[in-house]
């Protein structure tokens, strides 16, 4: 028999993606924002979807399923969004992560994962949290792992919470594979380029180009917002630093340079060649920023489904 899902704060379908990928149905998806419901109804025409708040979800209109996906929102917890960027310490953005809880009362499924940041656990309401998963009958097994040792182009750290109906915390056996390097997506003959000595660019960018090609040679990535990857950038014969849900990264050639294109910030987050997604450039970025990646996704779902 096939195992089934959910997917709790689906957004653009990391989660969802990779469970059809370890051959898991999808049978409802939620997310409270209109555009990413759009957009994974798109990719995932059989899934019933909901737009809603899911602190107001009617648990009993969802489907009976084996396994909970879910990412709730990691923003109030992330460091990049720390006080130095106006994050309230005190965001409701937290409590989403409650509503697994309350999924996982009314279905009780076999099994759940749950992503976040590693963060997450020093939220001062986890312990509440983690009792509240508990007292339901499940055990918690953290897993914190670089999404680039699962296959992904990708330095991207996460938590995953493996939430199990079994007798002990259940460690999965994820595979280690060899990191894919960011020159597996990044194609030089598209995006907005533009001659990187020219009137009004910052002397910041500047220093950062001119110590990359000291490290690097003529052709590298760096980060043109933000602060990673030090003053050097990064070589393409590794993964790329971390994708967020703005643009962050640009790409050097010679004397010219250009921010990646939303393509190429799918491409780093392995979704397939032929998803479907918002004309928009802001708007793709944000949601491939805010996925789960979905090669990630079926390495800890086939795991999951192993260790069962």
């Amino acid at each position: 028999m096939k195992t089934t899902a959910i997917d709790l704060f689906a957004g653009l379908g990391g989660w969802s993606t990779g469970a059809r990928q370890a051959g898991v149905e999808v049978l409802w998806a939620a997310n409270h924002w209109p555009e990413a419901v759009k957009w994974h109804a798109a990719n995932h025409p059989h899934t019933e979807h909901a737009c809603q708040d899911l602190h107001q979800a009617k648990w009993e209109q969802v489907p009976k399923h084996d396994l909970l996906l879910a990412s709730p929102c990691c923003q109030g917890h992330s460091k990049a969004r720390g006080k130095s960027s106006g994050n309230p310490q005190h965001d409701a953005s937290r409590s989403t992560a409650w509503a697994v809880v309350s999924a996982l009362e009314f279905h009780r499924p076999e099994a759940a994962l749950v992503e976040n940041v590693p963060e997450f656990t020093d939220w001062s309401l986890y312990p509440a949290w983690l009792q509240a998963v508990q007292s339901l009958g499940y055990q918690v097994s953290p897993h914190v792992v670089d999404c680039a040792d699962l296959g992904v182009p990708q330095n991207r750290v996460r938590l995953v919470l493996v939430l199990t109906r079994s007798k002990a915390p259940l460690i999965l056996r994820l595979p280690k594979e060899h990191h894919v390097p960011a020159s597996s997506f990044l194609d030089f003959n598209s995006g907005n380029w533009s001659q990187i000595d020219k009137p009004g660019r910052a002397q910041a960018t500047l220093d950062r180009v001119r110590n990359g090609r000291m490290r690097f040679g003529d052709q590298f990535i760096m980060p043109y917002y933000g602060k990673g990857s030090g003053l050097t950038g990064r070589d393409i014969n590794r993964p790329i630093g971390t994708i967020t849900t703005r643009d962050r990264w640009a790409l050097v050639n010679g004397d010219r340079m250009r921010m990646l294109t939303a393509n190429e910030n799918l491409r780093a987050m392995t979704f397939p060649a032929d998803v479907m997604r918002p004309t928009s450039h802001r708007l793709t970025v944000h949601m491939a920023g805010n996925a789960m990646p979905p090669l990630a996704a079926q390495r800890y779902i086939e795991a999951l489904l192993e260790a069962a």
